[in-house]
């Protein structure tokens, strides 16, 4: 630091320390600036979203928020009084809760394989048609960009209602999502193994094979795991959109209304304590392929 100090004072001396000082304090002005306007956007956006909420909203979100918890009290109410039937209630829902851990695991793991190979092909350095990298990122793109929802709403219109277009519409999502992260990991694989590979005469697909999946392969079973729990509530939401799993049947539960509240309490206690184990799970299994640990 010192031979640095001393190496200034030889070149400008004190003028180009103060000259150095004002062009730090610049940049930090400027910074302030930038993060006083970026926020006051965001509030002035924030309220604007809030009044036409609240302009479009039937009932007025401020003259009904005194009854924000009127429904869970009248259901926690209800299911610690039917306490003792909560067990055989979620025995009875507990094939709608296996059939939404099979939509999301169908569904994760084919979305991870096209991804894989999406994701391959838009890597600069690794892509086999270098010119359709665009394509296949704007590819990736609109499957992120449409919502599981509304692709579940439109195959529902042409299947039916049933698992296949909760799979479907998460599926397509999940190429969209694990694609671009997929990429990223890509990006940072050590180029000089498929070099080699490449001196050899090696072809594409053994050169990603090779030199490729062994690198990324842990970060990529990482991000997958990491889907599949978020495909897991997915899957419970698109069942209120006639998807099948045990979102239907929660949803089925609440329409009862008051005096079957029991019922919405065992899927939401099931559905609860399986979101918890799948997070706890996949995270220690995450841990294990990143850290080795």
């Amino acid at each position: 630091m010192a031979e640095t100090t001393a190496d200034i004072h030889r070149a400008g001396g004190p003028s180009a320390i103060a000259a150095i000082r004002e062009d730090y304090l610049a940049q930090a002005r400027r910074k302030r600036v930038y993060s006083t306007v970026l926020v006051a956007l965001f509030a002035a956006m924030m309220a604007a979203g809030f009044d036409m909420a609240e302009a479009r909203n039937a009932g007025g979100f401020l003259s009904g928020l005194h009854r924000v918890f009127d429904f869970p009290a009248e259901l926690l109410a209800e299911a610690w009084d039917k306490r003792a039937g909560l067990p055989a209630a979620m025995a009875t829902y507990f094939p709608a809760l296996v059939e939404t851990l099979n939509i999301a695991a169908v569904s994760t793991l084919v979305g991870a394989l096209l991804a894989g190979g999406l994701s391959l092909m838009a890597t600069p350095g690794l892509a086999p048609w270098p010119r359709l990298i665009p394509a296949v990122r704007r590819l990736m793109d609109l499957c992120r960009a449409m919502p599981e929802v509304v692709i579940a709403l439109m195959l529902i219109f042409v299947l039916g209602g049933g698992p296949v277009p909760a799979m479907i519409a998460i599926c397509f999502h999940t190429v969209g999502a694990l694609g671009k992260l997929f990429a990223e990991v890509n990006e940072n694989a050590d180029p000089r193994p498929v070099e080699g590979l490449a001196s050899t005469g090696a072809g594409w697909g053994q050169r990603m094979g090779l030199a490729v999946l062994p690198q990324v392969a842990p970060n990529w079973l990482s991000y997958a795991l990491l889907r599949f729990e978020i495909n897991v509530r997915a899957s419970a939401i698109l069942g209120f959109v006639g998807a099948g799993g045990i979102g239907y049947e929660l949803k089925i539960a609440i329409g009862w209304g008051q005096g079957r509240y029991d019922a919405a309490a065992a899927v939401f206690l099931l559905l609860f304590l399986s979101i918890v184990a799948i997070d706890q799970g996949s995270g220690w299994l995450r841990n294990r392929l990143v850290t080795g640990d």
